[in-house]
């Protein structure tokens, strides 16, 4: 009859007629049993309803929890259905999946990183955030935990690993393209620009008030390359969107397409809000490109099938998680994590911008 009592590796041991250490080896090194004493171990184990050692026992015997946190700044959803985010994650597991680690998800709320209780409850070996505000409060609870910590999207302290990209050149680069084809009319698709459910057009008080390093630097690059051309920035019609998906760059074309005069090209910071654009620009009966240029960001694989192909700015984001798992390792096992460098971005040019119609 099976004990009362709350099993133990000693109960076991007892039973079987073998060592603790013995019983220890078949769940944590089974290597070192033959088939025959593990199945001895593992039926003794079962029938005295036994599920196995203690994860947490474990994880501070071994100062492993075998496991990585990302704190986000967003749905748990937005993870599994955002393109960029997805190819992210997949470089990410990529790294760490060889060394035994996985991912603890933390999700965010509006506009912000995750709950601090959560980061401070969080049983992993290191914390990457992604996309975070300026000192976000999470952000300040994974500092206080002292565990390795890797900044993705964010510029950082001093002496802390970071990911970046280079925004405020895709961000330029893009508009001069429209430039060059002879758009001097844009308007701009923006992400949320800073805490607060925010939806429609912004001032510069809104822009004075960013907390997203992403955003901030790819509109630094929109206004340094319309600056160049001698294009006044405040006049440039700047929609935030409180989410990045393509019903909110679908809501933010239609505003801008009745607005006047009307933009000849739009600029949406992300693909999603770019076929969003897309989608409106068809509703409203404007061709792309002849009567309307459309430009994304990210090159998520979604923009070559888009209808038209799209024009955008292609970032390494599988290549961006890789190089966080990286680091993080690195930090982890106490090897030099090594000099940051901004990633590149490039312009792909596909069939959604041509010269505009002279009018």
């Amino acid at each position: 009859m099976p004990s009362t009592d709350r099993p133990t590796l000693d109960t076991i041991a007892n039973l079987v007629g073998v060592s603790r250490a013995t019983v220890s080896n078949a769940y944590n090194r089974p290597d070192q049993l033959s088939a025959s004493l593990r199945e001895r171990i593992l039926a003794a184990a079962a029938s005295l309803g036994y599920a196995g050692p203690d994860p947490t026992a474990r994880s501070l015997r071994t100062g492993r929890a075998g496991a990585v946190g990302v704190l986000m700044c967003d749905r748990l959803s937005y993870a599994f259905s955002d393109p960029a985010a997805v190819l992210f994650l997949d470089g990410l597991a990529e790294v760490l999946e060889p060394e035994g680690a996985g991912l603890l998800l933390l999700p965010g709320t509006q506009a912000a990183g995750p709950e601090p209780h959560l980061v401070r409850g969080a049983v992993v070996d290191g914390l990457v955030t992604y996309c975070l505000p300026d000192e976000d409060p999470a952000l300040g609870v994974a500092r206080e935990r002292g565990i390795p910590l890797v900044l993705v999207d964010h510029p950082g302290r001093s002496g802390e690993a970071t990911v970046r990209v280079d925004d405020p050149g895709g961000g330029a680069a893009i508009v001069k393209h429209l430039l060059e084809l002879g758009h001097r009319r844009l308007a701009i698709v923006s992400y949320e620009l800073g805490p607060g459910h925010r939806d429609g057009l912004v001032d510069e008080h809104r822009l004075d008030g960013m907390t997203f390093a992403g955003t901030r630097e790819r509109l630094g690059g929109y206004r340094a390359a319309l600056a160049t051309a001698g294009l006044d920035w405040p006049t440039t019609p700047i929609y935030e969107c409180d989410r990045n998906g393509r019903q909110a760059g679908r809501a933010a074309a239609t505003a801008l397409l009745a607005g006047q005069p009307r933009p000849t090209a739009i600029v949406a910071m992300s693909d999603e809000l770019a076929m969003g654009v897309l989608e409106a620009a068809h509703d409203e009966g404007f061709d792309v490109p002849r009567d309307l240029s459309v430009v994304g960001y990210d090159d998520t694989p979604g923009a070559a099938h888009a209808t038209p192909p799209l024009t955008t700015v292609r970032q390494p984001l599988r290549d961006k998680g890789q190089r966080a798992g990286r680091r993080l390792l690195a930090l982890r096992d106490g090897r030099p994590v090594g000099r940051s460098r901004r990633l590149p971005t490039e312009v792909v040019v596909r069939s959604s911008t041509a010269q505009p119609e002279r009018r």
